[in-house]
């Protein structure tokens, strides 16, 4: 599986079909009369809340932990490769973040 979730295309709309959810949306019905569909159930959380509490705490603490056991100068290399990565990101041509043999 990939890094990212697949991403749903979007369908584009016409202006009048915007507007007529605006309203709608604004008056509580529809603007025949009708009122407006209830919004749907949040779906039920199945994760297990000891899990979910575990996770926030190692979250919260990883990155602190990490640079206490780093050292100054490979701090400081991480901090320059994410830098440089980030400046030829918004270069012209759109540099890459992998590396080339």
């Amino acid at each position: 599986m990939g890094k990212h979730p697949k991403k749903r295309k979007k369908t584009r709309r016409d202006v009048a079909d915007v507007a007529r959810s605006v309203v709608e949306q604004a008056t509580g019905e529809k603007l025949t009369g009708e009122p407006l569909d209830p919004p749907p159930e949040p779906a039920e959380d199945t994760r297990n809340q000891a899990a979910v509490a575990l996770g926030r705490l190692g979250a919260s603490k990883g990155g602190k932990a990490r640079a206490k056991k780093l050292s100054k100068r490979r701090r400081s290399a991480i901090a320059k490769k994410a830098a440089k990565t980030r400046w030829l990101r918004n270069e012209p041509g759109g540099g890459s973040s992998q590396k080339t043999p």
